[in-house]
C-alpha cells in the first residue's frame, strides 16, 4: 500500500533538518576540587588523666587548754601567721605560782628530813657494830632514812608537776601556720586536761606545702598498674609520680607537684582509691578546702603526630582522615586518636609525618578521586587556647 505524497513530505523535511545538525559532543569531566593539605607535626605525647580534689593542710591542730583557769590575755592576731612556740593565750598564773612555791617549800622540808634521817642511820651503823644499840633500832633508822629520801623524790615530782602547770598556763603554738580566730576571749573560764570536755581555744593549719586528695577510679588504677608492669609508666605505689594542679580560677594546670601517697585499699562503695599529691605553696595563697583540678600522667610517653580536628571524619564512630597520594588521588586512612595538645589532635596510629592530610575541603573529597592540593600549615592561623588535657573518658569524637 502506497503512502500518499502529502504525508511523505513532512517526513522528508524532518530528515533533512536532522541531517543538517552537528554531531552531539560528549559531556566534559568536572574540574578536580581544590583542597588544603598539610603535613602532620611529629611529637612525643604523654597523655594526662584529669581528676577533681580538695586541698588539705598537712598539719591541723586544735589548740586546747591543758590547765583550767581564766583567760588573762590573747596575744595573737586572728587570721594571721604564727610560728611554732609563739605565745597565744595566757591563763591567770597566780594560783599556779602559789602551788609552785608550796611544792618548792615542801621539797626543802623533805630534803632537810632526809639529811637528818641519813645522818642518824650512819651513826646507828657505828653503834650497832659496837652493840651499843639493838639491831631493831638500827634497822628502823635505816628505813627512816630510806623513807625520807623517797619523800624527797616525791616532793621533786610534785614540784615538777606544779612547774608544768605553770608553764601550761601560757598556751603556745605547737606548729607554724595560719591561725583562726580566738574561740574564747579574755575573762572567760576554760577547762583544761585530757578529757573530751576541754575548751577549744583556736585552730592552726600549716600552709606550705599543701596536699590535694582525690579519688582515682578502679579502671584507671588497674591501667596504671599494667603500664608499670610493662615498664611504660612509673607507679606511685613505689616512687613519686609528677602531678599538675589548677585552682578553680586558674587556666590550665600551672602548679607542679608530686603524688606521695596511695591508699592501701579500694573503697568498695565508690569503686575508687584515695590518692594524695603535694604542691608547694610559697605564696600561701592556697588554703585548705579549696576545690582543685588535678592531672596525672595517664600513659607512658609515645611518638605521635598532630593534626587539626577539622581533618578528622567519623565513620560510624570510627575516626579517619583523607590523605593525598603523590598522584593527587585521595586515600582513606583509619586512625587512632589521642588528646588535644595546644589546639591540635594527637594521632596515635594511622599517619606518618610525610602524609599530606586534607585539612580543609574534606566534604568535597572522596576516596579514589583526583584533587588539586594546596599546601598550608598544619597549625591554624588563629591558635586555639591550650587544652586542659584528656580526662578519664575517651577523647572527644571527631567532627563528622
Amino acid at each position: 500500500m502506497k503512502m500518499p505524497a502529502l504525508l511523505l513530505l513532512p517526513l522528508l523535511i524532518a530528515g533533512f533538518v536532522a541531517g543538517c545538525r552537528p554531531p552531539t559532543q560528549p559531556a566534559s569531566a568536572p574540574p578536580a576540587p581544590t583542597v588544603s593539605v598539610a603535613l602532620p607535626t611529629p611529637t612525643q605525647v604523654n597523655e594526662w588523666d584529669e581528676f577533681t580534689g580538695r586541698l588539705v593542710s598537712p598539719e591541723t591542730v586544735e589548740v586546747r587548754a591543758r590547765v583550767s583557769g581564766y583567760i588573762e590575755q590573747v596575744h595573737f592576731k586572728e587570721g594571721g601567721d604564727v610560728q611554732q612556740g609563739d605565745l597565744l593565750f595566757t591563763i591567770d598564773q597566780r594560783a599556779f605560782r602559789a602551788v609552785v612555791d608550796r611544792a618548792r617549800a615542801e621539797l626543802g622540808a623533805a630534803r632537810a628530813r632526809a639529811e637528818l634521817a641519813t645522818g642518824e642511820a650512819r651513826r646507828a651503823e657505828g653503834l650497832a657494830a659496837s652493840r651499843a644499840i639493838s639491831t631493831d633500832t638500827f634497822e628502823n633508822r635505816v628505813k627512816s632514812a630510806t623513807e625520807a629520801n623517797e619523800a624527797v623524790r616525791s616532793a621533786e615530782a610534785a614540784l615538777a608537776i606544779a612547774q608544768l602547770d605553770l608553764e601550761f598556763s601560757e598556751v603556745r603554738a605547737p606548729i607554724a601556720g595560719r591561725i583562726s580566730n580566738a574561740r574564747v576571749t579574755a575573762g572567760n573560764l576554760v577547762t583544761g586536761g585530757n578529757s573530751s570536755g576541754t575548751t577549744l581555744l583556736t585552730t592552726i593549719v600549716s600552709l606550705d606545702p599543701m596536699q590535694c586528695y582525690f579519688q582515682v577510679d578502679e579502671a584507671s588504677a588497674l591501667r596504671y598498674r599494667q603500664l608499670y608492669r610493662e615498664g611504660r609508666r612509673a607507679s606511685a605505689l613505689f616512687e613519686q609520680v609528677p602531678a599538675e594542679m589548677g585552682l578553680g580560677d586558674e587556666s590550665g594546670f600551672p602548679r607542679k607537684g608530686n603524688i606521695d601517697f596511695v591508699d592501701n585499699e579500694l573503697d568498695p562503695t565508690t569503686g575508687t582509691i584515695r590518692v594524695r599529691a603535694v604542691f608547694p605553696n610559697a605564696d600561701r595563697l592556697m588554703s585548705p578546702g579549696f576545690f582543685a583540678r588535678i592531672r596525672v600522667p595517664g600513659s607512658g610517653e609515645y611518638p605521635a603526630v598532630l593534626v587539626r580536628d577539622s581533618a578528622l571524619g567519623s565513620d560510624q564512630g570510627r575516626p579517619y582522615v583523607l590523605v593525598v597520594a603523590d598522584s593527587d588521588e585521595v586515600l582513606y586512612r583509619p586512625v587512632r586518636i589521642g588528646p588535644l595538645i595546644d589546639g591540635l589532635r594527637a594521632v596515635r596510629e594511622g599517619l606518618s609525618p610525610s602524609d599530606r592530610v586534607i585539612v580543609s575541603g574534606l566534604m568535597a573529597a572522596r576516596p579514589g578521586q583526583k584533587v588539586n592540593p594546596v599546601p598550608v600549615d598544619m597549625r591554624p592561623p588563629v591558635q586555639s587556647a591550650p587544652a586542659r588535657g584528656s580526662t578519664n573518658a575517651n577523647p572527644s569524637s571527631p567532627r563528622p
